[in-house]
């Protein structure tokens, strides 16, 4: 439980890494067969879920401030007795479904918490590609035997883009060529960080400009590689919303030229009236006097959270587009942001795909993060501006994504 009351927030912050990043490179290392180092790792849980998964499948790990990983190439080892534990990770068990079904060996992937009701039937599709794929209904734990052959394979992309990272980045060890047709992408930008990440490792895969076709050459190999993970665009927004609402931050070790899609916040805090200057790899951001925004979070659902916060301080009714990508997370996050906002006394409307968020004063309240690092952070940085002490339950989810959250906010100046 945490207790947060009205404060003003003012200093520097590191961006924890990005897990999405440290995610694929993990994978990329596992495939390549030597020793590549991975710079600025992410140690939070999910980063956490994927360096025991590879370690399961046969790469040896050496930790420290460089992260060492020796790979297996496509021969991967698969454990004799158990399960792949995948913990509460979508992209760990979307990612590496298609990266097991390399082996010929049957492996199973198990859930736990929410990701047990996840959907996860796009999985079922790598029978076209020559895989034996089974779900639980749609939910985990998957089932799953190869060995991959490559080929044609179609994709629906419209609930995760994590299910097409996983075959483009196994592809490629296939013996024949693929060709994958994807209909319905949603975070596109998710992908093309995929396609620059395997480059470095010395993989190729071609498309279209529109990511619908690609054309991926088979028999390539993983090359051992040197990699930094960059700064995590969305767990540096919580920090950036958090000076637009209650003073002076400044957010370090950030690329304002990522593909990370949740970059996005930039723009939208400019459009709030939040005064934003970008340096180096920094980016400061001071309170102004805010105004109600428009924004299309279809490509980047996770920038919601923060929105929605930043939304709660802004005069007038906020529109964010993009709702249908919200069902399927941690939790309902519509719903949860909905009812923790509604608590805290900000009205929350939905209509068609679009939630509108009316701004206000926050209430004193208690809340709750219904399991969901991203809903914790939202209430917690709303709650900057509460007339009142707002009682967090369940906080200590934020591990999920970024462990040091609460200890940067204390060390921005916040009150506990």
């Amino acid at each position: 439980m945490k207790s947060i009351t009205c404060s003003t927030v003012n200093g520097r912050v590191a961006a924890p890494p990005s897990k999405s990043m440290m995610g694929r490179a993990v994978a990329s290392a596992l495939l390549a067969d030597a020793v590549s180092v991975i710079r600025n790792p992410s140690f939070c849980a999910d980063s956490r879920t994927a360096l025991d998964l590879v370690r399961r499948l046969g790469a040896v790990l050496s930790e420290g401030e460089k992260l060492a990983i020796r790979g297996t190439g496509k021969n991967l080892r698969m454990p004799r007795k158990g399960s792949i534990d995948c913990g509460e990770s979508g992209l760990c068990m979307r990612m590496f479904t298609p990266i097991v079904a390399l082996s010929d060996k049957e492996a199973i992937l198990s859930a736990s918490g929410s990701l047990r009701a996840r959907p996860m039937n796009m999985l079922e599709q790598l029978a076209e590609v020559g895989v034996s794929c089974t779900t639980d209904q749609g939910h985990a734990p998957i089932r799953v035997r190869g060995p991959m052959k490559g080929g044609d394979i179609s994709v629906d992309a419209s609930m995760s883009s994590q299910f097409l990272t996983g075959l483009l980045m196994a592809l490629p060890l296939c013996s024949t060529d693929s060709r994958v047709r994807v209909s319905n992408l949603k975070s596109a930008p998710y992908v093309r960080m995929t396609i620059d990440l395997v480059r470095l490792f010395g993989v190729s895969i071609s498309c279209d400009d529109r990511l619908e076709e690609f054309l991926i050459a088979g028999n390539q190999s993983y090359h051992p590689s040197a990699y930094e993970v960059e700064g995590d665009w969305s767990g540096a927004a919580f920090m950036l919303v958090a000076g637009a609402l209650a003073g002076d931050v400044t957010v370090t070790g950030l690329d304002t030229a990522s593909l990370q899609a949740d970059r996005a916040i930039l723009d939208v805090l400019s459009a709030a009236g939040a005064l934003v200057e970008t340096g180096g790899d920094s980016v400061t951001v001071k309170a102004g006097s805010l105004k109600s925004f428009r924004f299309d979070a279809t490509d980047c659902p996770d920038l919601f959270p923060p929105l929605v916060a930043l939304a709660s301080g802004c005069a007038g009714r906020s529109e964010i587009k993009g709702l249908e990508r919200l069902a399927h997370k941690e939790s309902d996050r519509a719903r949860a942001l909905a009812d923790e906002f509604g608590k805290l006394g900000i009205s929350i409307q939905q209509h068609g795909g679009t939630m509108e968020v009316v701004g206000g004063s926050i209430s004193e309240a208690a809340v709750e993060s219904h399991n969901d690092h991203r809903i914790a952070m939202a209430c917690a940085v709303a709650a900057l501006r509460a007339e009142g002490e707002v009682i967090l339950t369940g906080e200590t989810c934020v591990t999920k994504s970024y462990p040091d959250f609460f200890s940067d906010l204390a060390e921005l100046g916040v009150k506990r």
